[in-house]
């Protein structure tokens, strides 16, 4: 069976501000239908000679994506010059997709608890490991890739990624190494109200920076260390800075859902999709969009379905569209998979645990706050906090009030335990000191013998 990725015509024209702000209105839910939703992006290579498989050679990320079929998968294609490329997959356990050189990405359900998350990854990894034996293709688990140049990496036939591939250049030095190069592990979560969802936006990027430092995994670039434990953290810094950043004015007083729509006005267009094409819009307004004179459509007016994907072309630090995604974390193994949902869900979804979050971060000002972005990169818990001290004199206290908040949901499986066991890999961080990257050094200058090649014994699923 397959699915056909085209343009809905039906959608409405966008004739008023109330239809902007309409995607993050409507997202608003009560508390009992809160749901987690998380993404996890894997790095694809032959295990004959740890090269990146192009999509269509034998074996390769189509071969990857069609196999999936045998779990009960559908295609989802797009449409090319040469014809429907099948780009992702999609099932009960929600989509299988293709970052820009074949990184595999599972976007998860939205579920109730962290048991049904991590099972979830579970049999997503048990799947395509499966097809991975049979293909000669594994999975690396790290924020970057460690030993490839941009050259010797493949590009997937996806549209989109045509025009960002071609406008990252002009905005940025490593925009193309974001897209080809790197990983992420993010999740998705609800909110109530237009005021939950304004202190959840804060205290979840005043802490994002927490979030890099645990999930910093990312040393190594082209063979050799490259000065930062989180180098893909460091990549965004000279990505596109009119959509990627701290976002200050989300500290600002009367911040809502209006002020956002103005932001994303602001953000320059990558794209327009039409009758299963994507037009190139990049560097274009959304605001001479909605007057009718974007130079990609001259006379044409946007619809809804437009404007959401114009909200998916941002890439703060935390992002809100009908939810807020957290996007800090490097890729990681498994285990982390499942505690960047339960970090962000203790901190977030228990009125107490955000309460404490917000007290511990609400007098930091926007120049702390952009210092310690800019410098955890590099230092990882050693980045200085604003008002003095280092990133890691506070991570304890917010492993401890996550803790709290996940002990406070109750959520048991079957055996009778509650989510606070998902925090152990962020708990033996915190307790040694030692981020997941100074670990991979620690290797790298020791039993690896100055070299990067067995990170792909040692850190693959």
């Amino acid at each position: 069976m397959s699915t056909r990725q085209v343009s809905n015509r039906n959608d409405p024209v966008i004739e008023s501000r109330d239809q902007l702000v309409e995607p993050m209105a409507k997202g608003e839910k009560p508390r009992e239908a809160w749901r987690i939703g998380t993404e996890h992006e894997k790095f694809v290579y032959r295990t004959a000679d740890h090269a990146a498989p192009s999509y269509s050679e034998p074996g390769g990320i189509r071969d990857l994506l069609l196999a999936l079929q045998d779990y009960g998968w559908t295609t989802i294609e797009e449409d090319s010059d040469t014809g429907p490329n099948v780009i992702a997959m999609g099932g009960p356990d929600g989509a299988v997709s293709l970052e820009p050189a074949g990184q595999l990405e599972l976007s998860g359900a939205p579920l109730e608890n962290l048991h049904q998350t991590c099972a979830e990854t579970g049999r997503h990894l048990a799947q395509v490991k499966t097809i991975g034996d049979k293909l000669g293709l594994a999975y690396l688990g790290v924020g970057l890739w460690p030993d490839k140049t941009r050259e010797e990496l493949p590009i997937m036939p996806k549209g989109r990624y045509d025009i960002m591939l071609r406008h990252m250049p002009r905005v940025g030095t490593m925009g193309l190494d974001m897209m080809l190069r790197t990983c992420t592990i993010q999740t998705n979560l609800d909110y109530s109200s237009e005021a939950d969802m304004v202190q959840k936006f804060r205290v979840s990027l005043a802490l994002q920076p927490l979030a890099t430092a645990l999930f910093a995994n990312s040393p190594f670039l082209e063979g050799k260390p490259n000065g930062f434990l989180s180098y893909r953290s460091h990549i965004w810094s000279d990505t596109d800075p009119a959509r990627t950043g701290m976002l200050p004015f989300v500290f600002d007083e009367g911040f809502g859902y209006e002020r956002y729509v103005d932001y994303m006005l602001d953000v320059p267009m990558y794209f327009v999709f039409r009758n299963g094409r994507y037009i190139d819009a990049a560097g274009q307004s959304f605001r001479d969009f909605l007057d009718g004179k974007l130079p990609a459509l001259p006379g044409e007016k946007p619809t809804r379905s437009d404007w959401i994907d114009h909200l998916s072309t941002a890439f703060p630090e935390v992002r809100l569209k009908s939810f807020l995604e957290m996007r800090g974390a490097d890729g990681g193994p498994w285990s982390r998979i499942c505690a960047l949902p339960a970090l962000w869900v203790g901190l977030l979804y228990d009125q107490t645990a955000l309460d404490a979050a917000w007290d511990l971060v609400k007098d930091w000002d926007m120049d702390g706050r952009e210092a310690l972005r800019a410098s955890v990169p590099k230092l990882g818990l050693d980045a200085p906090l604003p008002g003095g001290g280092k990133l890691r004199d506070i991570a304890a206290e917010v492993l401890a009030i996550a803790r709290g908040g996940l002990a406070a949901r109750g959520k048991l499986n079957e055996a009778g335990d509650n989510e606070t066991g998902y925090l152990q890999p962020l708990d033996e961080i915190v307790s040694t000191g030692r981020t997941p990257a100074e670990r991979l050094l620690d290797l790298y200058h020791g039993a690896w013998g100055g070299k990067v090649d067995p990170i792909y014994e040692a850190k693959s699923f």
